[in-house]
């Protein structure tokens, strides 16, 4: 399947690897690549700058196929060294950046010059607009469904991803809600060029992450998860469990009054014990409604195969035998 997304990245499917902190390590992004798609390293799961450098090196030496790095650009005080980490990606012969979180028109001209492919992630129109006004190649539209960061504004891919074809000049790939095949054509009939996933991702067999947490996504409905910190218009929907409840009873009792360090305890710094020591109630991570469609754990290949032959299929089969149906009817 070719598309302004194969062509654009170099991929051989339409399917990319979302960046998700400490899932996004090499292990992952090589073998979605070798699979086909485009895998992508988490840039801030790494300590420092050098740490990524060492992480994009050994994705080298797992794959010789394109793969990206994801560059989140945090509102905070302390902010990553990201001229360093732009240096490490530049060096490190990157050629696809997936940016997300503020603007980055900052880094821009670094990548470009570079001869870097930059993706960013967007949750509405308005935001992917300003991605193609300063120079973004693509972006990845993500709707309301999605794990991680949703956004304020509670659009569905069904109306967001449409909205995003009539305004968008630069290609872009669906996100939020994507897991097999029909997701696929789903997607590209409304207007993208491809998909980006990212639950979906963490239950497969090479991804980095605890057993406990695949078990967990595969036994998950898409009745469990939740949307936190929405007081704080940070919102993020993640895998319900009991400090996600926890959580959730705080703002409900402190209401306008929440702040972040109320919630801290919950939210900060988990990742670790969730993701490799498989502490399922340490706190919240992101998870997609998109579980409820997830009930195995295959290769990443496996998984690839399976979603552009079901794809294939319901594209010449079930869709171009709805034409044949009329035609006899005719």
């Amino acid at each position: 399947m070719k598309t302004a997304i194969t062509e654009m990245f170099g991929i051989e499917h339409p399917i990319i690897q979302g960046g998700m902190h400490y899932v996004g390590f090499a292990e992952m992004a090589a073998a979605v690549s070798n699979a086909g798609g485009l895998g992508i390293i988490t840039g801030l799961t790494q300590k420092t700058p050098q740490d990524l450098a060492n992480e994009i090196a050994k994705c080298r030496d797992m794959t010789d196929k394109p793969f990206g790095v994801n560059v989140t650009f945090l509102p905070t005080v302390n902010a990553p060294d990201y001229p360093a980490i732009i240096r490490a990606i530049i060096e490190g012969g990157v050629k696809v950046v997936e940016t997300a979180g503020n603007n980055p028109a900052a880094v821009l001209p670094h990548l470009k010059d570079a001869g870097i492919k930059v993706i960013h992630k967007c949750t509405s129109v308005r935001h992917s607009l300003k991605a193609q006004e300063i120079g973004c190649d693509a972006v990845s539209v993500d709707g309301f469904e999605c794990g991680g960061h949703p956004g304020e504004d509670d659009i569905p891919n069904m109306i967001l991803l449409p909205r995003a074809a009539d305004e968008l000049d630069i290609p872009f790939v669906a996100s939020g809600g994507m897991a097999d095949g029909r997701s696929l054509v789903a997607a590209l009939a409304m207007g993208a060029d491809g998909m980006n996933m990212g639950t979906r991702f963490i239950a497969t067999k090479e991804a980095p992450v605890h057993e406990n947490v695949k078990a967990a996504i595969v036994a998950a409905s898409e009745l469990d998860t939740r949307l936190v910190m929405r007081p704080l218009r940070n919102t993020e929907r993640v895998m319900t469990n009991a400090a996600v409840e926890k959580l959730l009873e705080k703002e409900r009792e402190l209401g306008s009054d929440l702040k972040f360090e109320d919630i801290v305890d919950e939210v900060a710094g988990v990742y670790p014990r969730i993701m490799t020591e498989g502490d399922m109630d340490a706190g919240a991570w992101s998870c997609g409604m998109v579980a409820g469609l997830i009930d195995d754990v295959p290769t990443c290949k496996e998984l690839i195969d399976r979603i552009m032959a079901e794809a294939d299929a319901i594209i010449s089969e079930r869709l171009v035998g709805f034409q044949k149906r009329a035609a006899v009817n005719a």
